[in-house]
């Protein structure tokens, strides 16, 4: 039986504390006391600042992975003995070798001439070469990994604990699943947004510059996590904006809990000024939505921008970021799930009415 991926993803706090020090007389004294109290307290309570959630306490639950560096596998092989080399590959990566070889690269390993031509040659080599530069150490990738397992194992307490393979597909795949929450990551997208992709093909728009300001290392849990995510919520159960809009909100509700001291920023892969516009722009977007009659339309030229990959957002600003009907799904299954704080994720993603999770959740967009 031939296996399949389940998806694939094609393709902490920062800030400034102010100078106190300037301010001068008593009142200043008290108020910086005040501000450190107030940051302490919220730290400490593990609250969120958007809805106040609490974030789960999850270090009795035990996460330890090693990350399985398939390409370092791949690439030390002897070309003079490269069949019994890809054999010993196959029996060492028994349900990742056949989706790597039969689906990523469509090459039998019997193709042998085809898997020593691509490890010898001198642009692969550079690139795996540079893979290794940059992620010769993936100890923290691992530790951040191991800490969304744990909030994954909490929230999903039925589900398998995830394995982590990494790969090098030549600048194909990001990240997928497959078997059992078993979850592979192409270090080659993630090579930071210096890294010279537009030259590869600058007519590949998946190599546009708004798309690979985020391939770099402080994207990759977060992109990894999303294939994960989409393994388990699986297809939007209806083709109109409000279902696939909705959809996509549970999934990033559900990222939000895994990664709950990643920036929206992140989460979103778009930047910190776009996320702002997006919060202060919440009521004039959902009247746009009403207003063109967007909500319930199912003419994918309409609203793919609104919901897939875009620079932009027709109609909007051009401040606007593409996927606005993503957020904005994501603040409806938000308030739903405020409303009904008893529901599991996993009944989340059983709800596929959006119409009712709509009703229900008595959304009302901030002004």
């Amino acid at each position: 039986m031939e296996m399949i991926p389940k998806s694939i993803y094609f393709c902490s706090f920062s800030g400034k504390i102010k100078d106190y020090d300037s301010m001068i007389g008593i009142k200043g004294y008290l108020f910086s006391v005040f501000f450190l109290i107030l940051l302490a307290l919220s730290l400490i309570s593990g609250c969120r600042p958007d809805d106040y959630r609490e974030i789960p306490d999850v270090s009795d639950i035990t996460a330890d992975i090693s990350i399985r560096r398939f390409e370092q596998g791949l690439f030390n092989l002897d070309t003079s003995r490269m069949a019994a080399g890809l054999a010993g590959l196959e029996e060492a990566y028994p349900e990742f070798a056949p989706i790597f070889f039969g689906q990523v690269f469509r090459a039998p390993l019997t193709d042998t001439a085809f898997y020593s031509g691509f490890i010898t040659h001198p642009s692969v080599r550079h690139l795996y070469d540079t893979c290794q530069v940059v992620y010769g150490d993936l100890s923290e990738i691992e530790t951040e990994l191991e800490q969304a397992f744990r909030f994954f194992q909490y929230y999903f307490p039925g589900e398998a604990m995830p394995t982590v393979t990494t790969f090098i597909s030549e600048y194909t795949i990001a990240a997928f699943v497959y078997g059992q929450n078993d979850l592979a990551i192409g270090l080659d997208l993630f090579l930071g947004e210096m890294y010279p992709y537009r030259q590869i093909d600058p007519n590949n728009p998946a190599f546009s510059s708004y798309l690979t300001r985020t391939f770099n290392r402080s994207h990759l849990v977060s992109k990894s996590i999303q294939a994960l995510i989409d393994g388990l919520a699986g297809p939007p159960p209806g083709n109109r904006l409000l279902d696939i809009m909705l959809h996509n909100g549970k999934k990033l509700y559900t990222l939000d809990l895994l990664l709950p001291y990643s920036p929206d920023s992140v989460k979103l892969e778009i930047t910190p000024g776009q996320v702002q516009w997006l919060e202060d722009n919440e009521l004039e977007m959902w009247a746009y939505l009403l207003k063109e009659e967007l909500l319930y339309s199912s003419n994918w030229q309409d609203i793919r921008k609104l919901v897939d990959y875009s620079p932009n957002s027709p109609g909007m600003p051009p401040e606007a970021p593409g996927r606005t009907a993503n957020w904005m799904g994501w603040q409806i299954v938000k308030a739903y799930m405020k409303r009904h704080p008893e529901s599991t994720l996993q009944q989340l993603f059983a709800l596929n009415d959006a119409q009712a999770l709509l009703d229900e959740s008595r959304y009302k967009p901030k002004r």
